[in-house]
């Protein structure tokens, strides 16, 4: 399957649970789930989980991404560290889909203690389904890839 049907999952310990529903709903959509884990509920790093998944995707092996943890807030920031990344930690449908408008982001952050299931694949589903616009929003994401620079 090619990278533009490829979504990499990856969590810390307080989000396997939903990770994993994650993955079986994004499949039956039609996407590939590389789900990268952890799958044991030992304590592990949010930060080491973050950037795996986003350098999944910064390479182009994937598409998206979908981060989580206990807030969704931990593994955005380290996500966002990675090079060429975009990810907004998303609570609600509205986000999920101005954050694929308007900021053309490419990783999906949930916080698996704030939200439950039903919401999270909601919010999945917005993101996927929204395309960015362009236009006005091209030039402000432009001017967020030059603080890479």
């Amino acid at each position: 399957m090619s990278a533009n049907k490829r979504i990499v999952l990856s969590s810390d310990h307080a989000a396997i649970d939903l990770r994993q529903a994650i993955a079986s709903h994004i499949a039956t959509k039609g996407w590939e789930a590389v789900d990268i884990g952890p799958t044991t509920p030992e304590s592990t790093h949010y930060p080491e989980h973050g950037a795996a998944a986003a350098r999944r995707v910064a390479s182009g092996d994937c598409q998206f991404g979908i981060v989580l943890c206990g807030t969704g807030q931990g593994i955005m920031m380290a996500a966002n560290k990675v090079d060429g990344i975009r990810c907004g930690v998303c609570s609600d449908v509205f986000s999920a889909q101005m954050i694929r408008q308007h900021n053309d982001a490419n990783i999906l952050s949930m916080g698996a203690r704030v939200i439950d299931e039903d919401l999270a694949l909601q919010i999945v589903d917005a993101f996927l389904d929204a395309e960015f616009e362009g236009g006005r929003h091209a030039t402000r994401v432009d001017m967020i890839k030059a603080l890479e620079a």
